[in-house]
């Protein structure tokens, strides 16, 4: 190694190369904990459950179909969650017809959520009657509730939280009776998804 270079590295200070680990350090850290929140939501699902499904088609019980978002197979039963991703302050109640969204830059309206929960725990009910169903409007950590959360209203981070800690004192057993309508939620969620395709078809 040239002279020179080998009196440059001996004048630094020992200061600034523990503040270069220590930033080093820092990032890696910050690295990490961005890979982790930005894991596929599915296979966050997928940890604190039995089995899921998402995206799915299943019969409303009034001749058509209804989307369902995610649906989780835990030991309550099953668990429907509508995801949201907002930025900002919402403003909401189970009374109001429109939920307000304010941020530092934007302002916008969307329809209450609730009645379209409601619909699609009633279409999981219609199909597996003998098995509790309970559903949540799950925002990202982006949304704020100063004003409180509406009814089936939760942080999606809180929920899942809730759920890997139920899950570790949960009985196996519990979740096994299930399975059998279980399987029926999934066959008809298939038979939807081949109606629709034939109909694009025809």
């Amino acid at each position: 190694m040239p002279m020179n270079v080998v009196t440059s590295l001996n004048d630094v200070d020992p200061a600034w190369i523990v503040g270069g680990v220590a930033l080093l350090v820092l990032l890696a850290g910050l690295i990490r904990a961005w890979l982790r929140r930005n894991r596929s939501l599915e296979q966050r699902l997928g940890q604190v459950s039995a089995d899921t499904l998402s995206g799915i088609l299943i019969p409303d019980g009034d001749d058509g179909e209804i989307h369902i978002e995610h649906a989780l197979l835990t030991h309550r039963g099953v668990l429907v969650i509508d995801i949201k991703r907002v930025e900002g302050n919402v403003f909401g109640s189970d009374s109001m017809h429109d939920w307000t969204v304010i941020s530092d830059t934007h302002r916008f309206t969307f329809s209450n959520p609730q009645p379209a929960l409601y619909d699609r725990m009633a279409a999981i009910r219609r199909l597996m009657p003998n098995v509790p169903v309970t559903g949540y409007i799950a925002f990202t950590n982006r949304a704020e509730f100063s004003k409180g959360q509406p009814s089936n209203v939760v942080m999606l981070d809180e929920l899942l939280d809730a759920l890997r800690a139920e899950q570790k004192t949960a009985q196996v057993k519990s979740v096994d009776a299930f399975y059998p309508h279980w399987s029926k939620l999934r066959d008809e969620a298939v038979t939807a998804q081949v109606g629709q395709l034939l109909k694009r078809q025809l």
